[in-house]
């Protein structure tokens, strides 16, 4: 397995995922920060409705994200604008696996499919080009959306980690799941 140097261009049929770059900061704050989203990752949000992203909530975001030292971290960019990241992460050559997350932070483009095609982009560099054997995800039991999407990608349900994540002043499941390279030879 050898893992680039410099974050790779993907495509999907509608997006692409590529390198961080400096106009990402005026998309994350189109973006905004959407309660239902942040609670989707764990957060527990003090608003009910959305509301803007500061432009220095968003500069320190993406000076957090343009130094983070992953190759595998992509930006999500659709009709020309920033939208959300995935990343491949905890990637161990010997065992030929790694972990992977997505975020789609612009709540107008939920719904639509983004997120399995961005998510089959990533499983088909991850197995055809890094040659992983297995990749991997934890997920909010409560975040039915993104689980339906990572079944429709080959991902199964192997376990749960009980009572795992405190949100919104409550105990949730973490939902563990994964798939194998042979198991993801149709995407």
């Amino acid at each position: 397995m050898i893992v680039p140097e410099r974050t790779p261009r993907l495509r999907s049929a509608r997006a692409v995922l590529r390198p961080f770059r400096p106009d990402d900061v005026d998309g994350r704050v189109r973006c905004g920060k959407d309660p239902e989203i942040i609670r989707m990752f764990g957060g527990s949000p003090e608003f009910t409705e959305p509301v803007p992203m500061p432009l220095e909530d968003a500069t320190a975001w993406y000076e957090a994200v343009s130094t983070d030292s992953n190759p595998l971290h992509w930006a999500i960019e659709f009709e020309g604008g920033f939208i959300g990241t995935a990343r491949l992460h905890g990637l161990d050559e010997t065992d030929r696996r790694a972990r992977f997350a997505i975020g789609l932070l612009d709540s107008r483009r939920l719904g639509i499919g983004l997120g399995t095609e961005v998510t089959q982009a990533v499983l088909r560099y991850g197995f055809d080009e890094l040659g992983l054997h297995r990749i991997d995800l934890r997920v909010l039991a409560y975040n039915t959306r993104a689980i339906r999407c990572y079944l429709r990608c080959g991902f199964v349900e192997e376990g749960r980690e009980r009572e795992a994540a405190y949100v919104g002043g409550r105990w949730h499941d973490d939902v563990i799941m994964g798939v194998l390279e042979r198991e993801a030879s149709t995407l």
